[in-house]
């Protein structure tokens, strides 16, 4: 059995979040509101103040992170999560959520929200496991 390790990031993780980062955006880049979602998303800025970035690894190995940012709102939004396909149905996302739902409360934030890509149903389980339920649907076309 696989005992996740979830940590914040250090800069030392840098480069492997950076080529986690692209391989997350070119999975999804043909996914139902993917190329929408990777324009509106920019690359994150582990080194943002306002950044939480949280990392997941086996073994000194990352396979995974989360990137959230507490508003002004008192609201904890997980702007991404992303977990190797390797690495998953482990426990790695349920960990990286877990821990950003305790670092939110720490923070005082009174809500934690994210976002699930339509027809994403590993991300929108992950968010229903933890509670998380949706409260908006955002539709759109090109023009």
């Amino acid at each position: 059995m696989i005992d996740p390790v979830v940590r914040e990031f250090t800069a030392a993780d840098e480069v492997a979040l950076d080529e986690l980062a692209a391989l997350a955006r070119e999975s999804i880049r043909e996914a139902r509101g993917g190329a929408r979602w990777i324009e509106t998303h920019p690359m994150p800025n582990w080194n943002d103040f306002g950044v939480v970035a949280l990392v997941a690894d086996l073994d000194e190995v990352v396979v995974g992170y989360l990137v959230a940012r507490i508003g002004g709102d008192q609201v904890m939004t997980v702007d991404e999560v992303f977990v190797l396909d390797q690495a998953r149905e482990v426990g790695f996302g349920d960990a990286l959520v877990a821990e950003i739902q305790r670092i939110a409360r720490e923070r005082g934030a009174r809500r934690l929200e994210a976002e699930a890509l339509p027809g994403d149903r590993d991300t929108k389980n992950l968010w229903e496991r933890a509670g998380i339920t949706a409260r908006l649907i955002t539709v759109s076309v090109d023009l």
